[in-house]
């Protein structure tokens, strides 16, 4: 087996995704970009700052900015409540805590059940988005959650 064999081997292997809610949609991001999730704390709030950068929070001597994605991906609605968590994120060098409706779970997608998402246009930059993760009767929106969260509309660019 040749350097080459090995790598398309290693590219092949299904990829794990942290599953999780925002509104009725189920979405995936990369396991790996995934720091800690953390439960809902009203953050403190910076002045003049997007309406989805909620503020930031003091995460073990870290200033971490919270940004909501319901509110910058368009969900219809915005409810606080005890499932609401933030995902802390490790993304462009720097951590990154965004607000969902709740996490699933983690699922193992293989490369084959990734379909590309179709051309339209949506709150998300089509670049931002790796493809439509099947998984049983199941549909997950694959977000590429580094790009998306450098991407200087979402204010968080240094």
């Amino acid at each position: 087996m040749g350097a080459n064999d090995q790598f398309t081997t290693t590219a092949s292997r299904p990829k794990e995704y942290l599953t999780f809610r925002l509104g009725t949609e189920e979405y995936g991001i990369d396991i790996l970009k995934v720091q800690e999730i953390r439960s809902y704390e009203p953050p403190t709030r910076i002045a003049n700052a997007p309406a989805h950068v909620k503020g930031v929070v003091n995460l073990r001597g870290v200033i971490v900015p919270i940004v909501d994605l319901r509110v910058r991906l368009n969900t219809d609605t915005c409810e606080y409540n005890a499932f609401t968590v933030v995902i802390v994120l490790h993304v462009g060098g720097r951590v990154v805590g965004v607000v969902v409706d709740g996490v699933s779970d983690v699922l193992e997608i293989p490369a084959e059940s990734v379909r590309p998402a179709p051309e339209i246009s949506s709150a998300v930059d089509a670049s931002c988005i790796l493809g439509l993760g099947e998984v049983g009767d199941r549909m997950l929106i694959l977000l590429d959650i580094e790009r998306l969260m450098c991407d200087p509309s979402m204010g968080l660019v240094d």
